[in-house]
């Protein structure tokens, strides 16, 4: 037996009825979904200390629930003292149920963590129905425990949709519960 994402319940009974109704699709496959949650990390100082990426895929993969992976450079930059394959960051994109799993996560708990949190920014939009927000701290995450941190880093989420404008993607993410500023 199967466990149902509580996100997933939302969607199929709150956010495509309200989706519906505001936009007027002509077909239900019309109504856009969240195709996958993208979590990024990139940790500059890895050049020189290489322990610190299996730090960041250690905490990436305790945040998600499923296994990171360590990103690598393409090419030389001689000003960075970076080589080429070196590993600079750490990414996981999430799917379905762990991806509606992290979403509640970071909406019902993650967000409220927030020092000073007004509220996410509009910017953050592609012009193509994608949203990205940045997170300075990945200590938010109850799963991240302070004591055993050795440095505090940042991450970028990026929400992949099948919007087709950002008006549409933002309605549905707000009807979602993502809090946006006004």
């Amino acid at each position: 037996m199967s466990n149902t994402p509580n996100l997933y319940k939302k969607y199929t009974e709150t956010v495509v009825p309200f989706m519906q109704e505001k936009f007027a699709y002509s077909n239900v496959m019309e109504i856009p979904k969240i195709t996958k949650i993208c979590l990024n990390q990139g940790i500059g100082e890895a050049v020189n200390d290489k322990k610190l990426i299996d730090y960041a895929v250690e905490e990436m993969t305790k945040i998600s629930g499923q296994k990171a992976q360590a990103t690598f450079s393409k090419k030389d930059i001689s000003n960075f003292k970076l080589r080429s394959k070196m590993p600079i960051g750490a990414r996981v994109t999430l799917r379905k149920e762990k991806m509606y799993e992290f979403m509640e996560r970071l909406i019902s708990i993650a967000l409220p963590r927030v020092r000073d949190f007004q509220g996410l920014e509009l910017r953050g939009f592609d012009g193509r129905g994608n949203f990205t927000m940045g997170i300075t701290e990945q200590i938010i995450f109850p799963e991240i425990d302070i004591d055993k941190t050795n440095r505090i880093t940042g991450m970028d989420i990026t929400f992949v949709t099948t919007a087709k404008t950002d008006e549409e993607c933002l309605e549905m993410l707000k009807s979602f519960g993502l809090p946006f500023k006004k």
